[in-house]
């Protein structure tokens, strides 16, 4: 084939594996759900699925519904989530890619934060992802003691090892597509517990150390421990953990969509247990702020930012 062959054949469609992959998902997720349709109508898994709900009980002075911290400080935690994913993926696709950045921002030594060492510059991506990494984590703190002061914690945190079988068995009936039936605005199904513990005490605190640990300028002075957390490895986690947040994201908001998702919405975002369109319409409201901040925080906004805070230099 001549050179002006080659150039006038068009690139290979970074679309094309889905058509093998879509209908292979497709194919796979059918045989799960006859299998286990199958698998829960045998005597012995039926009577452990009515042993074994899919629901714990609470302790009775469990709180009922949701407080409006907390329905604040879920859309917080939200919206950084979602910046920071983007921030974070457009700063691996920089490094990766080859791709020369054209701003910079590096800190001012002579403001509220000083250091004995010199300042070091930094891209302004990995400026805009390490500052929403840290409103994340202030949020995320302050979660975390409301969740304790107040008794919600029992929510997310399992009380009874029941939660193992109770959790099995919603996997089971989400497997076969008969869901289990549970009330969010009075309890979680022991899957959701488990998940949400993981994602809050355990995703969380790893996504923190690895981006420490990756942080630039950090990074070099933990050099100490280049041998015991290589800087590859915790690289493979931190992306690791930013998939399960996406998937748990997608998985979530799914869920409630598919399983009521006038009351479920009116749960977090109406602070009511109906049906009414209170909690769609605040839902709605809040993409849609976040849609604004997403067109609004760029260049030249973004600059202008940083700059309340160091130095923004460009090539």
């Amino acid at each position: 084939m001549s050179i002006q062959e080659q150039a006038a054949t068009p690139p290979a469609s970074r679309w094309r594996p889905l058509a093998w992959i879509v209908p292979v998902v497709v194919v796979g997720a059918a045989i799960i759900v006859l299998v286990t349709r199958w698998f829960i109508a045998l005597p012995a898994v039926a009577d452990f699925i009515r042993t074994y709900p899919g629901t714990s009980a609470l302790p009775v002075w469990a709180p009922v519904g949701f407080p409006l911290w907390l329905a604040i400080l879920h859309f917080l935690s939200g919206a950084f989530l979602f910046f920071i994913v983007f921030s974070g993926w457009s700063v691996r696709r920089t490094r990766r890619g080859g791709v020369r950045p054209r701003e910079f921002w590096i800190r001012d030594n002579d403001r509220l934060v000083r250091t004995k060492n010199p300042p070091v510059r930094i891209t302004l991506t990995s400026w805009w992802h390490l500052t929403l990494d840290a409103l994340w984590v202030l949020t995320g703190v302050l979660f975390v003691v409301l969740l304790f002061s107040t008794g919600q914690w029992v929510r997310i945190v399992p009380t009874s090892w029941d939660v193992i079988p109770n959790a099995v068995s919603a996997a089971l009936q989400y497997a076969s597509l008969d869901w289990p039936v549970t009330n969010g605005w009075v309890d979680y199904n022991a899957l959701q517990l488990l998940t949400y513990f993981a994602t809050v005490f355990l995703a969380a605190p790893l996504a923190v150390l690895t981006g420490i640990r990756l942080a630039p300028g950090l990074s070099v002075r933990l050099r100490r421990f280049d041998k015991a957390f290589p800087l590859p490895r915790v690289r493979v986690v931190h992306y690791v953990v930013m998939i399960w947040f996406v998937a748990f994201t997608i998985v979530h908001v799914a869920l409630v969509l598919l399983t009521g998702p006038l009351r479920n919405l009116n749960h977090m975002y109406g602070l009511r247990d109906d049906s009414s369109w209170v909690g769609l319409i605040v839902w709605v409201a809040s993409l849609v702020v976040i849609a604004i901040a997403a067109a609004l925080l760029r260049p030249p906004r973004l600059d202008a930012l940083a700059e309340l805070t160091g130095s923004v230099k460009r090539r």
